[in-house]
């Protein structure tokens, strides 16, 4: 199947219950010139922070491949660059379904399935 990469433009977002009762988000901004940040928190069961860290990197869309190459990283305010021989680094998925408010996604190695959801960015006319 093949999915438009326009779709995929914009901000995105995923929460889900960890085995310890922890909740991790993500909040993934997909820009039109092939880059991406993605932000991941750990928050514990009182709210709290446990970890924060954003990932800047390049992504694109070919058929129904989904690609990412992770090329900079924030943790506790301090950004560390990639080492972009680490194939770590480097993340395919096969695209499983894609709407205007939806995105779902398996790793290609891991099969591991993620579910994205839309965030809408102007929620009025103004």
């Amino acid at each position: 199947m093949n999915f438009q990469r326009q779709q995929l433009f914009g901000s995105w977002y995923r929460s889900e219950v960890l085995p310890d009762g922890a909740i991790q988000t993500e909040l993934a901004k997909m820009s039109e010139d092939g880059a991406y940040e993605f932000a991941f928190s750990i928050h514990g069961k009182q709210g709290e922070v446990i970890e924060h860290s954003i990932e800047f990197g390049d992504w694109g869309l070919v058929g129904d491949i989904h690609f990412t190459i992770a090329k900079a990283e924030y943790i506790d305010d301090e950004q560390y660059a990639a080492d972009l021989a680490d194939q770590n680094n480097y993340h395919a998925y096969k695209v499983l379904e894609l709407t205007h408010q939806f995105f779902k996604y398996k790793h290609i190695v891991s099969n591991e399935v993620f579910i994205l959801r839309r965030v809408i960015d102007k929620i009025a006319h103004c």
